[in-house]
């Protein structure tokens, strides 16, 4: 596969236009940030478990997890969530995820964000020649929420095209047979794949597609599917690096997050793999472990129970995750203007 300089350029574009949309979305989010909107917000997410469901709802409404987080950021980024209550839609779309990968097993197609992004932009453009300010801001926030799907596409697409040539991964079958190291190798392909493609979802399939042909068996597509838990964190970090602290810190809670989802599900893979098996089986298909047409229905059964206990669990925990985000991600305060300087008035 040939990828020159000019590859590499788009691929640098690409992350530009992403993170500009980011930025003129949190930038209208920021204007539109009045005591009605962060009332709205607040009733939302006024406890964890009500986060967790608003956080599942948008994710099973938009079909991307990726999405939602990134919402999530811009939201901290404009000081209208706290970081306990980011976690939390952070852990419901974690479970709202799982839908996408049921779709993908039974449908076997997913809707794409990026088919509506354009016309996004020119309905956004409209808003714009309102005479009302909140009318305009509302207009760049489309605009800057529809350019950062874009961003996205054109990431995917300058990416090496993985995601539509999965024999190149072929030769990954020589490497499923050495035990528990086979799993954490698979597990950081998983990652890797889900950094390159920018889509959990898409490495989803992907990990369906080699179950089906036979490349890997049920235990290691499992494991795929863990590295991709992780690997799709990436966006919403990436996200942040233009934003201010409350963003990376709920940026980074989301990773910590996801990776200790994965380090108890690896203490405890084999006898949950079984489990996972022995359900599938009582739903009437035969064993994943046996017949390679069963393991699409096993890994989104999989996914899905994997997300809802990593949730019931560390639900518990937001207060902890947020003391150690906030040890990492020290807060900066912007500083005092001397006397003479207009305080409100910009340029």
């Amino acid at each position: 596969m040939k990828y020159g300089f000019t590859n590499i350029l788009e691929l640098i574009g690409s992350l530009g236009l992403f993170l500009f949309g980011m930025k003129v979305m949190s930038d209208a989010l920021l204007r539109l940030a009045g005591n009605k909107m962060r009332s709205i917000l607040a009733t939302m997410t006024s406890n964890r478990f009500l986060g967790i469901a608003t956080g599942f709802l948008i994710t099973s409404v938009i079909q991307s997890s990726s999405a939602t987080t990134l919402m999530v950021v811009s939201f901290s980024n404009a000081s209208l969530l706290t970081l306990p209550e980011a976690i939390s839609v952070i852990m419901g779309a974690n479970i709202g995820t799982t839908i996408t990968a049921w779709l993908i097993t039974l449908l076997g197609f997913k809707v794409s964000m990026s088919s509506i992004a354009l016309p996004l932009v020119g309905f956004g453009f409209l808003f714009t020649f309102s005479k009302k300010e909140n009318t305009k801001n509302w207009g760049g926030f489309i605009i800057g929420f529809a350019i950062l799907f874009i961003g996205l596409q054109f990431l995917k697409d300058a990416m090496p095209n993985i995601d539509e040539n999965p024999q190149i991964l072929e030769f990954l079958k020589q490497y499923t047979n050495a035990g528990f190291w086979s799993v954490l190798l698979f597990l950081l392909i998983g990652t890797i794949l889900t950094l390159i493609i920018q889509s959990s979802s898409a490495t989803m399939a992907l990990t369906l597609i080699m179950t089906a042909q036979g490349w890997i068996p049920f235990e290691l597509a499992a494991a795929m599917v863990l590295g991709e838990n992780i690997g799709t964190t990436i966006t919403a970090n990436m996200a942040a690096i233009v934003a201010n602290f409350q963003a990376k810190r709920t940026a980074r809670a989301h990773l910590i997050f996801n990776i200790l989802g994965v380090i108890w599900m690896l203490a405890l893979f084999y006898p949950f793999l079984r489990m996972i098996g022995w359900t599938v089986q009582e739903l009437g298909s035969p064993s994943p472990f046996v017949s390679a047409a069963a393991i699409p229905v096993a890994i989104s059964l999989f996914h899905t129970v994997f997300n809802i206990l990593n949730t019931f669990i560390l639900v518990w925990f937001i207060k902890p995750i947020s003391r150690l985000v906030e040890k990492m991600v020290t807060e900066i305060v912007a500083p005092d203007k001397a006397i003479e300087v207009p305080k409100y008035l910009d340029k």
